[in-house]
């Protein structure tokens, strides 16, 4: 919150430069929203896009991007950098979507999506669900149609965390079998090239596992439960880091809510 600073045009150079000294293969990159900027920060999302893909040509760079206010030329300047993946958080279905984002637009996200994929019929899209915020099973399957509708390729679903006293509370915990059956849904019956589905699943989880899955055309595996309902998460990659940019700070390794 508050005044963000100066944009730091140097900030692509430097990212690249973090991307290689760490020999990653997948990197995600995503920023504080800049809706003061008059292309929203697209511009150096696609900075960093060219700038890694000249620094390490085998990391494969994927985005997660918002929604720009709806402006599909600043949504074109990043499709046009060509990441790999380019991915915008729907976060929660229709219902309560103003609510839980009131800044956002459900149908204005959907849409964004869709128009990457008019942008570049070959990019591969994202999105994310987080579950536990009052939603009930039939409109999350709403919301899956309303994905592949745009032609969503990925979908991330995990549970809801109550990050301060300020935010709405958790209003249930989700099952691991419901989670399965989600993913089942998602992909058997609306046909998602990859869901990911688990209590600790954002949507950078395993990022670089979803794309090599995708790429390969094989199922992934929901996050491993053991000991009835106690959860074990897979173990962490270390082979890619989800970079923030537009603001100063070191990478953040690891996964956000984004």
């Amino acid at each position: 919150h508050g005044m963000p600073n100066n944009l730091d045009l140097d900030e692509p150079r430097r990212v690249a430069e973090t991307v290689a000294r760490l020999e990653l293969e997948h990197v995600v990159i995503t920023s504080v929203n800049r809706d003061e900027l008059p292309d929203g920060g697209s511009g150096i999302y696609a900075e960093t896009i060219h700038r890694i893909q000249k620094c390490v040509p085998s990391c494969s760079v994927e985005v997660l991007i918002p929604d720009f206010k709806g402006d599909e030329e600043a949504l074109r300047v990043v499709v046009e950098a060509s990441p790999a993946i380019i991915g915008h958080n729907l976060e929660t279905v229709e219902r309560l979507h103003p609510d839980v984002r009131p800044g956002g637009r459900y149908w204005r996200s959907i849409s964004y999506l869709g128009a990457a994929k008019r942008i570049d019929p070959e990019i591969l899209t994202k999105t994310g669900i987080i579950l536990g915020m009052g939603e009930e099973f039939s409109e999350v399957t709403q919301a899956m149609a309303d994905l592949r509708s745009a032609a969503v390729d990925i979908l991330t679903l995990g549970q809801y965390l109550r990050p301060s006293s300020m935010h709405i509370p958790v209003a249930r915990w989700v099952r691991p079998d419901e989670f399965a059956e989600l993913k089942r849904i998602g992909e058997v019956e609306y046909g998602f090239k990859h869901v990911e589905a688990g209590p600790l699943v954002r949507s950078s989880y395993h990022a670089k596992e979803q794309a090599r899955e995708v790429e390969a055309g094989t199922p992934g595996v929901i996050q491993e439960i053991i000991e009835g309902d106690v959860l074990a998460p897979a173990e962490v990659s270390l082979e890619f880091v989800q970079i923030e940019v537009g603001r100063p700070g070191r990478p953040i390794q690891g996964a956000s809510d984004g």
